[in-house]
């Protein structure tokens, strides 16, 4: 027996057993293995005679953890579905090894290692400028984007790894080429068909448009792109196509309606219809939010000086001061005036309405928090006595009939 005693239990019989290919110091009181026998594991060592302990050999090294086996063959699942290159795979699963050897992702949830291997996979699509979005890999995972995005961060982080943002238009493209209105189709009718370039060139101006308006900044873009195809898609056929809804339209289309689509869309008919009054052939129509849509392809072209003139307040200023000056010079020829107040309804209705608002971030325009009242000042606070009384402090003065009974008794005495 070896001397010292067994941590474990405290004895000191302490024996050496030899039945196994290893010799093992084992405690003959609890059968606790307190050293383990040394192996050569490798043809240099046994040349040289070293002795190697089996925690630390090649042939523990070699065997892959069933947690890393399964996201290995996850990662490889999931590039052979986005059809991605041979290189991408590899990238991604070294990635993936390289992420489980660090101590920040050993004790994780499951389902945070199982994200893991898609945040590699769509790290490697984004430093290939690959069209991918984080909505994809999530619908392919069934994951949450929130989990999904604090474990991407975590992985950016952990492995100091660059990666470039996905640009406006490859995120529009990417986008796009999910809808199912491209090739004919029992599930498509005949007037949802559209050619994919045109619809495309479409978008694109007016997404360019709402990100020159502020509607893109700090929002998540797939509400605004999917607003942004429906206009377009409507603009390149308005006859047939004015009185379909969004929600039909994505419903064909074969995409999920985002809850925000709506607001983005009412947001971006509000921008169209203010450029739609600087433009002097369409000041003779009426034209509403509807009607708008008809026209977008003649606001896109011109929607740099459309956007400077319909949303500058000084501009808007001078021509109102112009307009009084004309006024006030030509009270003595009333009928020159009549026609153009006639032949422009949405002139005048804008000039009644006042000048347009600053092109703002909406979150200026409409903020979410309300100022806080002031605090009362000291004379405020004092009593008076002439303070209306509440129906909560009413109800405190009104007595029950035995307490009436009492204190008339009680004022008789």
């Amino acid at each position: 027996a070896a001397g010292g005693r067994c941590p474990g239990c405290g004895s000191a019989a302490l024996v050496e057993d030899a039945l196994y290919a290893q010799q093992q110091l084992v405690c003959a009181a609890c059968g606790c293995v307190l050293a383990e026998g040394l192996l050569t594991t490798t043809y240099s060592d046994e040349e040289h005679l070293r002795e190697v302990a089996y925690s630390q050999s090649t042939g523990q090294r070699e065997q892959l953890s069933r947690c890393l086996q399964r996201g290995i063959r996850r990662v490889q699942d999931l590039c052979k579905v986005l059809q991605l290159p041979a290189a991408f795979e590899e990238t991604s699963v070294s990635y993936f090894q390289r992420a489980l050897q660090l101590p920040a992702f050993h004790l994780v949830s499951l389902e945070k290692k199982e994200l893991l291997g898609g945040c590699c996979v769509f790290v490697t699509c984004r430093q290939h400028n690959w069209p991918l979005t984080m909505g994809t890999i999530c619908s392919l995972l069934y994951a949450k984007q929130e989990l999904f995005a604090g474990v991407f961060l975590s992985l950016q982080r952990e492995l100091g790894l660059s990666v470039p943002a996905l640009s406006l238009a490859d995120l529009v493209k990417t986008h796009l080429s999910s809808f199912r209105l491209f090739q004919p189709s029992a599930d498509v009718p005949a007037p949802f068909l559209e050619d994919k370039e045109k619809l495309v060139a479409r978008t694109m101006g007016i997404v360019e448009l709402a990100s020159e308006a502020w509607l893109v900044t700090g929002r998540h873009p797939v509400p605004v792109v999917t607003a942004a195809a429906f206009l377009a898609w409507q603009s390149l056929q308005p006859r047939a196509r004015l009185c379909c809804p969004l929600a039909r339209f994505c419903r064909v289309a074969g995409v999920d309606l985002p809850p925000p689509a709506h607001l983005r869309l009412r947001e971006l008919l509000e921008i169209l219809l203010g450029m739609a009054s600087q433009l002097p052939w369409l000041r003779a129509f009426c034209l509403d939010k509807k009607t708008v849509v008809k026209h977008v392809g003649d606001l896109l072209q011109h929607r740099v000086f459309l956007l400077r003139k319909a949303f500058c307040q000084e501009d808007e200023e001078e021509q109102h001061d112009g307009a009084t000056g004309q006024g006030s010079t030509g009270q003595g020829s009333p009928a020159e005036g009549t026609p153009e107040k006639k032949g422009c309804p949405l002139a005048g209705k804008h000039q009644r309405e006042g000048p347009l608002r600053l092109l703002l971030p909406p979150c200026l325009i409409h903020p979410r928090k309300r100022p806080r009242p002031a605090a009362p000042s000291a004379s405020d606070s004092a009593l008076t006595g002439d303070e209306p009384i509440s129906d909560s402090e009413i109800e405190q003065y009104l007595r029950s009939p035995e307490e009436i009974r009492a204190f008339r008794k009680a004022k008789a005495w």
